[in-house]
């Protein structure tokens, strides 16, 4: 079930009882739901959303000196300035356009915080960078600079940050794609870059011979285990992008992750969780986001129905079964 329901229908579904309601949705992914409705300003590529102490959403995506869009309901989204109103110097050095992807937005300590990626489409000299601010909104970010590189020499690519913070006050930074995968550094609170007396880096999901992409990973903690969603495959072909978003679970932060069937995600394991249907084609780029009516899968997809243009994703996840599934 989607949430693609008229006003009427919506109503009609809030009247129902917690239990008839439950009994809707969906445990198992039989077929992958359309995305929620959504209008105004959706064209967009690796979303990050929040939503700030007034309700408002505040979404930050891939694009110029990081794009940005509001809503106040979730369905209708506004357009606005770049996070950044003038790009920070050291992005050159990484990307000849320069502009930033695949934003990560959260709340920690009275500010917001959003790790970002700066990189050229294909090459492994990348960074992770990182920026503050009281209020979320664009133009108020303060850039506080590199926290992690990669090279043209690395085994990975230091794209497509997502910070975790455990029950137990650890910071935890997964990022990167292709090559040998996903990979996984400790983060000091204090600082929001590497802890300099931790400076291993994990690896949690990987593809054989890094011939084919894992990427965008996002980590939440639900039921006593750590659920590691990352994208699958191609992006950014328009209708001949064959992303999907997978999931795996373990037990510990850094692994192993394992996917329904007992294979793991360093062995190109993966449960899927949304993939290509009708004119929803290669979902990806995704990010949870926890809200008052449950937890939100936010992600693009290419439009079929509008020449691929990429496109705003939102689902509610269900995790009855003990695995995320898509409604």
């Amino acid at each position: 079930m989607s949430r693609t329901l008229k006003a009427s229908g919506r109503r009609a579904l809030l009247a129902l009882p917690a239990a008839a309601l439950l009994a809707l949705i969906p445990t198992t992914a039989t077929a992958y739901p359309n995305p929620g409705t959504v209008s105004g300003s959706t064209v967009v590529h690796d979303p990050t959303m929040i939503r700030d102490a007034s309700g408002r959403y505040l979404l930050y995506a891939t694009g110029g000196g990081m794009s940005s869009k509001t809503s106040t309901n979730r369905v209708t989204f506004t357009a606005g300035a770049d996070a950044f109103a003038a790009k920070p110097g050291w992005w050159s050095t990484y990307s000849s356009v320069p502009e930033a992807w695949a934003p990560d937005i959260s709340y920690h300590g009275g500010k917001y915080l959003m790790y970002y990626s700066v990189s050229s489409f294909g090459s492994q000299k990348s960074a992770i960078g990182l920026a503050g601010s009281s209020t979320g909104l664009p133009g108020s970010w303060s850039d506080y600079g590199v926290v992690y590189t990669s090279s043209t020499s690395s085994d990975y690519n230091a794209i497509d940050p997502n910070l975790f913070v455990d029950d137990d006050g650890k910071w935890w930074l997964s990022f990167g794609s292709w090559w040998t995968g996903i990979k996984m550094i400790r983060i000091d609170p204090s600082t929001g870059k590497q802890l300099s007396s931790h400076t291993t880096r994990y690896s949690l999901a990987s593809r054989p011979s890094g011939t084919k992409a894992v990427e965008a990973p996002f980590i939440v903690k639900r039921g006593g285990y750590y659920y590691l969603f990352a994208s699958y495959d191609t992006c950014c072909a328009g209708t001949g992008s064959t992303y999907k978003v997978k999931v795996g679970r373990s037990t510990g932060i850094t692994g192993p992750y394992t996917d329904k069937s007992g294979v793991a995600l360093m062995n190109n394991g993966g449960t899927p969780v949304l993939e290509s249907h009708g004119n929803v084609i290669g979902p990806g780029g995704q990010s949870i986001m926890p809200d008052a009516d449950g937890d939100l899968l936010v992600y693009h997809y290419y439009d079929g129905a509008d020449n691929g243009t990429p496109k705003l994703g939102i689902n509610l996840l269900n995790w009855s079964s003990g695995w995320p599934v898509a409604y």
